[in-house]
């Protein structure tokens, strides 16, 4: 019987080739336009692309890596990863741009068995003016830097 050496990248390439397809399927129904006007699905669609390429290289270098079957599912940072994203989700209204990316990289940075403090703050705040820089400052969107429960 053939033992596979590194299941942990095969599985995980698998996920993520699955995850990109069913995405990019839902993303093809909505207009793709050209690369020079596109259209609302066009970006995912790249985004689905890419992260198949991934997957693929991720599966491909499971069958060559010597690395054991997997040894359990890190519930701390799966459960911290998915709290930070509802909380992006449930919070940037009320809380506006900074204070909820705030506390989504650093929710995100304590998932992290090797976490501290003084790498996760400078991480955070990194993240942060990194994405007010590009997102509201560069492309010059809409966002509420600070929302109604703030006082902005």
């Amino acid at each position: 019987m053939m033992q596979i050496q590194g299941a942990k990248d095969i599985v995980g390439g698998g996920v993520l080739i699955v995850l990109a397809l069913v995405l990019g399927r839902q993303s093809i129904v909505l207009p793709l336009g050209t690369s020079v006007r596109m259209g609302p699905g066009y970006f995912p669609l790249v985004l689905c692309v890419i992260l198949v390429v991934l997957g693929l290289v991720i599966l491909f270098r499971g069958f060559r890596s010597r690395s054991g079957p997997p040894k359990g599912i890190a519930w701390r940072g799966l459960g911290l990863i998915l709290a930070s994203v509802l909380f992006f989700a449930f919070a940037l209204r009320p809380l506006g741009l900074i204070p909820t990316l705030t506390g989504t990289a650093f929710l995100a940075t304590l998932a992290s068995t090797r976490f501290h403090l003084k790498t996760a703050v400078p991480l955070t705040v990194g993240l942060v003016v990194f994405s007010w820089a590009v997102f509201v400052e560069g492309l010059g969107l809409p966002f509420v830097l600070f929302g109604p429960w703030i006082g902005g």
